[in-house]
C-alpha cells in the first residue's frame, strides 16, 4: 500500500518513537525528516531518517517544544506532513492548528478534538454525556489549594489531584492525608505548568489499588470508529507505565465490553480521527471509571499491533492521507503480547534516572521478540529528556507463553554503562502476583504495587559515569541547518584538540572554573556537600539559606529526565545555598553545604 497525497513526513520527536515512525514511512515509500537537539546530534533516530535537521539548543523548550522552529524545518525540508509521535507537542492543539494553517497534513486528530479531549474537565463532561462510568470529581479546575482541601473534606480521602491538560502521569498527585492535600496540589500545578505550559488541576475521588485499563481506538474521516483492542498497564511507578500487555487479562465479566463501548462512544461523540487511547481505572471494589483520552499514539501501541496484526503508525498515516482505515470492525485477538519499557533508571534507588553513555547494548532475539530501540552501543542518554531508551515487545500464543518468552528476552538483553530497570523486569516477570500461575485468583498487581510491594526487594546498581568525549573519525556538519555526514582523519582532529586548538580548555580546568572544588579552609573540611545524584535542574528549595536543618530533612527538589527527586540532608547543621532554582546541578557540583 502506498499513500497518494503524502510524500515526506517531518517526525517532530526524538528517541525510539522517532525511529518507529521513520521506519513506517520507509515501509510506505514515504520520505522521513528527523529533527534533533544538540544532545541528540548522534542519536539513532537521526541516522535512521532520510534527512536530519538541527534544532539548535539543549532543552526541550528550545527544541522539540518550539513549534516555530519545527515548522521552519518542515518548510525548508519540503515536508508535507508532520507526525508528532508522543509527548512534546503531540497533544498541543495550537501546534496542530499551526501545522494545518501552514498547508501541511497533521498526523493526528483535529485541533478541536484535541482541545475537547485534552482538557480533562471537558473530557469528563463528554464521557458523562455518553454514559461512560465516572467517579465523583470537581466540575472544573479548582482555583486554589483551599478548594482542593474542601473537596477532600467533603468527599473523603484519598483524592487524586490531576492536571487538566496533558498526560503521561505528569501533574498527578494522590493525597491520603488531609494535611498533605495543599502541598500536593501545588506540586501538581507546578509540574503541570512545567510539562504542559498550563497548571490548572481538578480533584476527584481516588480508587484504591486500581488496575489501569485501556482501549485502543482508530477512526477515520469516512465514519469508521473502531476499538481494535484492550490493554492492561497497571505496572507503574510515579504514574509512569513500565509493563503493558494486550489483551487486558483476567477482567471480570462484562468489563471488557463496557470499556470498549464507552471508548467508542466517547471518540465518536468527539469527532475523532487517527489513533487514540481511552483510559479507565478498575478499582479493587469493582468500580470502573473513565480516566482520560490520550489524543495520540501510545508508547505501548506495539502490544496491540502484535495481537491484531495492524500497524498503528501506518493506520495513522492512512488517515492523514485521507484514506479509510484498513479495518472497519474489531479484529480477532491473536495470542498475547507484553511490553517491557527499558528506562535508564535504577529501580532500587526509587527509579532514579541516570543519563550517561551506553557502552554496550545487546538486544534479545528469537521467536516472538521485537525490540523498538532509540539507542545502540555508543549512544548517549541525555539528561535533558526522558529516560526511555528501548522497548522489548514479546508475543506468544497464550499469556503464559508470552511471559516465558519475556523472561528469556529480559535475561538476554544486556545494557552496560547506565543503570536500567531490567532488574525490575526480571523480578516482576517471576513474581506470582503478575505471572498469576493460578489464573485470575493469583493476579494481584495494581498501579501502586511497585512502590508498596516490589521496590524494596531490588538491589542498587552502579550509577553511570559521565559520558566521555570520544575521538571522532566519522562526523557530520550542518549546512543551512541540514545534517550532512563528513569523514575527518583522526590525526586532524587530534591536532585541533591540542594546545592552542579547539580543545585548549581541559575538562579539569573547566570543572575548576565552574567552582566545583571545595574551599581549602578548616571549616570547609568539616562541611557536608549537598549534591544531586544525577545531572539535573534545581526546581526549588525546601529549606531556606542559613536555616538549621536536621539529618534526613528534605532540602530541595531536583528534576532530571522529567522526574522530580527530593534531596535530603545527610548531616545536621546550618544550610548554605550554592545554587538557585533553575541552575544545572549534578554529582560534581554541590548545590549547598551543611556546616555542623
Amino acid at each position: 500500500m502506498t499513500l497518494t497525497r503524502l510524500t515526506k513526513v517531518l517526525v517532530a520527536n526524538r528517541g525510539e518513537i522517532a525511529v518507529r515512525v521513520a521506519r513506517a514511512c520507509r515501509d510506505l515509500g514515504v520520505a522521513s525528516v528527523a529533527v534533533y537537539a544538540d544532545p541528540d546530534r548522534d542519536a539513532l533516530h537521526v541516522r535512521v531518517a532520510d534527512e536530519a535537521w538541527a534544532l539548535p539548543g539543549r532543552t526541550a523548550a528550545e527544541t522539540y517544544l518550539d513549534a516555530g522552529a519545527l515548522l521552519d524545518v518542515a518548510r525548508r525540508s519540503g515536508a508535507d506532513a508532520v507526525h508528532p509521535g508522543y509527548g512534546f507537542l503531540s497533544e498541543d492543539a495550537a501546534f496542530a492548528r499551526a501545522v494545518l494553517d501552514a498547508g501541511l497534513a497533521w498526523v493526528g486528530p483535529p485541533p478541536e478534538t484535541i482541545e475537547l479531549l485534552g482538557d480533562k474537565v471537558t473530557a469528563r463532561a463528554l464521557a458523562r454525556s455518553v454514559g461512560a462510568p465516572l467517579v465523583p470529581g470537581t466540575d472544573g479546575p479548582v482555583a486554589s489549594a483551599a478548594e482542593a482541601v474542601a473537596f477532600a473534606e467533603g468527599r473523603g480521602l484519598p483524592v487524586a489531584i490531576k492536571a487538566a491538560h496533558g498526560g503521561g502521569g505528569r501533574g498527578l498527585r494522590v493525597a491520603r492525608a488531609l494535611d498533605e492535600v495543599a502541598e500536593l496540589f501545588e506540586a501538581a500545578r507546578r509540574e503541570a505548568t512545567a510539562a504542559f505550559g498550563r497548571g490548572e488541576c481538578y480533584v476527584e475521588r481516588f480508587l484504591e489499588r486500581p488496575r489501569h485499563l485501556e482501549a485502543q481506538v482508530l477512526a477515520d474521516a469516512h465514519g469508521n470508529v473502531v476499538v481494535v483492542g484492550t490493554r492492561d498497564c497497571s505496572l507503574q511507578r510515579r504514574h509512569q507505565k513500565l509493563v503493558e500487555e494486550a489483551p487486558a487479562p483476567f477482567l471480570p465479566d462484562g468489563v471488557g465490553e463496557r470499556v470498549a463501548a464507552a471508548a467508542r462512544a466517547v471518540c465518536a461523540a468527539a469527532g475523532y480521527r487517527g489513533a487514540g487511547t481511552v483510559e479507565f481505572l478498575l478499582g479493587s471494589d469493582g468500580t470502573l471509571s473513565f480516566l482520560e483520552v490520550n489524543t495520540r499514539l501510545q508508547v505501548e501501541h506495539p502490544v496491540t499491533e502484535e495481537t491484531t496484526g495492524l500497524d498503528l503508525v501506518v493506520e495513522q498515516l492512512r488517515v492523514a492521507d485521507g484514506r479509510p482505515l484498513s479495518v472497519t470492525a474489531t479484529p480477532p485477538v491473536r495470542g498475547h503480547a507484553v511490553e517491557l519499557r527499558i528506562n535508564a533508571e535504577d529501580p532500587a534507588r526509587g527509579f532514579l534516572p541516570s543519563p550517561g553513555r551506553v557502552e554496550r547494548f545487546d538486544p534479545p532475539a528469537g521467536p516472538g521478540v521485537r525490540v523498538d530501540a532509540g539507542v545502540q552501543a555508543g549512544s548517549t542518554v541525555p539528561g535533558e529528556f526522558d529516560s526511555l531508551i528501548a522497548k522489548v515487545v514479546v508475543w506468544g500464543p497464550t499469556r503464559d507463553a508470552a511471559l516465558a518468552r519475556a523472561r528469556r528476552a529480559a535475561a538476554e538483553l544486556r545494557v552496560d554503562g547506565v543503570p536500567t530497570v531490567l532488574p525490575f523486569h526480571r523480578a516482576v516477570l517471576a513474581d506470582p502476583a503478575f505471572a498469576a500461575p493460578g489464573g485470575a485468583a493469583d493476579f494481584a498487581v495494581h498501579t501502586q504495587w511497585i512502590e508498596t510491594e516490589l521496590a524494596a526487594r531490588l538491589d542498587v546498581q552502579a550509577l553511570a559515569d559521565p559520558a566521555p568525549e570520544p575521538g571522532v573519525v566519522e562526523t557530520w556538519v550542518e549546512l543551512d541547518g541540514r545534517r550532512t555526514r563528513l569523514r575527518v582523519p583522526a590525526e586532524v582532529l587530534g591536532g585541533l584538540a591540542g594546545p592552542g586548538g579547539l580543545g585548549g580548555l581541559s575538562g579539569t580546568a573547566a570543572g575548576t572554573a565552574a567552582g566545583t572544588a571545595a574551599p581549602g579552609t578548616a571549616d570547609a573540611d568539616r562541611r557536608t556537600a549537598v549534591v544531586a545524584p544525577v545531572p539535573g535542574t534545581l526546581v526549588r528549595w525546601l529549606a531556606d539559606d542559613g536555616a538549621a536543618v536536621a539529618d534526613g530533612q528534605p532540602l530541595a527538589v531536583v528534576e532530571a529526565m522529567k522526574a522530580e527527586t527530593r534531596l535530603v540532608a545527610e548531616a545536621a547543621g546550618t544550610l548554605a545555598h550554592a545554587a538557585a532554582p533553575g541552575d544545572a546541578v549534578g554529582p560534581a557540583v554541590p548545590l549547598a553545604w551543611i556546616t555542623p
